[in-house]
Order: C-alpha cells, then sequence, then structure tokens
C-alpha cells in the first residue's frame, strides 16, 4: 500500500467521525440551516487563501521542476474552490472580505502555515493532504444524495477533477520518507478538519 493509502486508512476513525458529522449530514440533506452554512462558507473562504500560501510555500520550497509544477497546479486548483465560495457569497450576501476566523479556522491555518513554512515539502504535502483526501471521499459519499441548496458544494467535491487534485497530493506525499512527524501532521490536520466542522456546526 501507498504511503498516502496507509495514512487515510490509520486516519479512517477520523474521516468515519467527519462524514458521520452533522453538519455533513445537514448539507447531504439540505436540512442545516442557511446561516449555520453560510458562517462555514466565509471561514472556509479564509482557510482556503491560507491554503493557498500554503501550496505557494510549496512551490517556494519545492527541490526538483516534478514537485514545483505538481504544486502550482494546485494551487490554481484553489482558485475553483474560492469561486464556488464566491458564488455562494453573491447569492446569499455573504462577506467573504471582513472575515474573522474563528478559533478553530485559526488553529488550522495557523498550523498549516507554520508546517509549510518551516517543514519542508515532505511535511507540508503531510499536513495539507487530509483536507483533499477528506473533501474527495465526503463528495464521493454524498453523490447522487445530496438535495436543497448544497448539492453544488456536493458536486464539487465529487467531481473527477477534483479527485485527480487529491491524487496529485497524494503522489507527491508518496515520494517522502515515512517519519513520525509525517505521520503527527497528517493525524493533526485530520483532526483540525473534524474541529472545522464542529465549528461551523456551532457557530463558534
Amino acid at each position: 500500500m501507498s504511503l498516502s493509502g496507509e495514512l487515510w486508512t490509520a486516519n479512517g476513525d477520523l474521516a468515519a467521525a467527519a462524514l458521520a458529522h452533522p453538519f455533513v449530514q445537514g448539507i447531504a440533506d439540505g436540512s442545516l440551516p442557511r446561516e449555520r452554512f453560510a458562517g462555514y462558507v466565509a471561514q472556509d473562504a479564509f482557510f482556503l487563501e491560507a491554503f493557498a500560501r500554503g501550496y505557494a510555500l510549496g512551490v517556494v520550497h519545492s527541490r526538483d521542476r516534478a514537485t514545483l509544477d505538481a504544486f502550482a497546479d494546485l494551487l490554481a486548483g484553489v482558485r475553483e474552490e474560492l469561486r464556488l465560495h464566491a458564488a455562494y457569497a453573491g447569492r446569499w450576501g455573504i462577506d467573504l472580505v471582513g472575515v474573522e476566523p474563528l478559533p478553530a479556522t485559526s488553529a488550522y491555518t495557523d498550523f498549516l502555515l507554520a508546517t509549510a513554512a518551516l517543514g519542508g515539502p515532505e511535511l507540508a504535502c503531510a499536513a495539507m493532504t487530509p483536507c483533499m483526501r477528506l473533501y474527495a471521499h465526503l463528495g464521493q459519499a454524498l453523490a447522487g444524495q445530496a438535495r436543497g441548496d448544497y448539492t453544488e458544494w456536493v458536486d464539487t467535491y465529487a467531481d473527477p477533477g477534483f479527485e485527480e487534485l487529491a491524487r496529485t497530493l497524494e503522489a507527491l506525499l508518496d515520494t517522502a520518507p515515512d517519519s513520525p512527524a509525517l505521520r503527527r501532521a497528517y493525524r493533526r490536520a485530520m483532526q483540525l478538519e473534524v474541529g472545522f466542522f464542529d465549528a461551523a456546526w456551532r457557530g463558534a
């Protein structure tokens, strides 16, 4: 099994917790209150800007052309996600400019940027892969089930193009040497993902 596959399997408990989370299930069946989703969109847009910077740091720290190109392609993919958020913001009057990050958002972005800046491209991949793989997993698991206002969210993450981006990042991770630090970074990111959904559900 590849390193990325092994790490995903080892953190299956957190992936299951994310899928079963009432916030995610509320997206799937359309029952999530709109104000909670609106709050999530604003927080996630703030997070994605940090995620883009993480990819940019990956470009800066790349040791070969292939890695540089992969991070650059992934950075372009974040722009597509931000367009989704901008579309929701335009329809629902969500302010994406003056976002005050919730503690869960700050904890995730601080971890991500510190790891990308100081840990090198290997640890950066370990910190960033869980977001991509988890959202692809959620989109694919919910595909065909979504109802109501949030079907576009599910369709975005169920799309084969998003799966391709997740696999691109996993392929970079698979070139990294396995280490306890790498495994800790991956699991910490998964924990922060579940915490992000918790905060979106509670609105705090």
